[in-house]
């Protein structure tokens, strides 16, 4: 069981490093004024030092032992937990096949999980929305908009 505390202090941590990546990789494209202008990493930079000083109260929040919600012993029980893991384990194997397998077979797979692990759809119906995704994907990026979506390692060992 997790408790609010545990994470409201997790989310201020992940925020906080996402808004340090942001923040230093601002200062790599460069920040304040230039001949032409405002130079390119200086919303980024200020974007960044707001989710740092936002992640920073919460953490600060989160630690102080004050009468809030961040007192309440169980935020997530066991069940909540294996429905959020439904969708975020399918989530994570979507993004790494992607690589792999290409954005259309992958994107297939996913919506099959979703659906079909889980029981809400059955087997027949499941396989019938992952092809219309993939054709879906397909028809609408390389056809009608023209741009490619990653193929993956598997179009490129069959020359695709």
């Amino acid at each position: 069981m997790i408790s609010r505390r545990a994470l409201e202090l997790a989310t201020a941590v992940l925020t906080g490093s996402f808004g340090i990546a942001v923040v230093v990789q601002s200062l790599d494209n460069g920040i304040g004024w230039s001949s032409a202008g405002v130079e390119s990493g200086t919303f980024p930079f200020l974007t960044g030092v707001i989710i740092v000083l936002g992640s920073l109260y919460n953490l600060v929040r989160g630690v102080m032992p004050v009468a809030s919600l961040a007192n309440v012993p169980i935020a997530i029980t066991p069940i909540e937990l294996r429905r959020i893991a439904s969708l975020f384990v399918p989530a994570t194997a979507f993004v790494a096949a992607i690589p792999l397998i290409g954005m259309y077979l992958a994107s297939a797979g996913y919506v099959f999980a979703v659906l079909a692990i889980p029981k809400h759809q059955s087997v027949p119906r499941a396989l019938a929305m992952a092809l219309a995704t993939a054709i879906g994907l397909y028809v609408v990026f390389e056809r009608m908009f023209q741009v490619s979506l990653p193929h993956g390692a598997l179009a490129a060992a069959f020359g695709l």
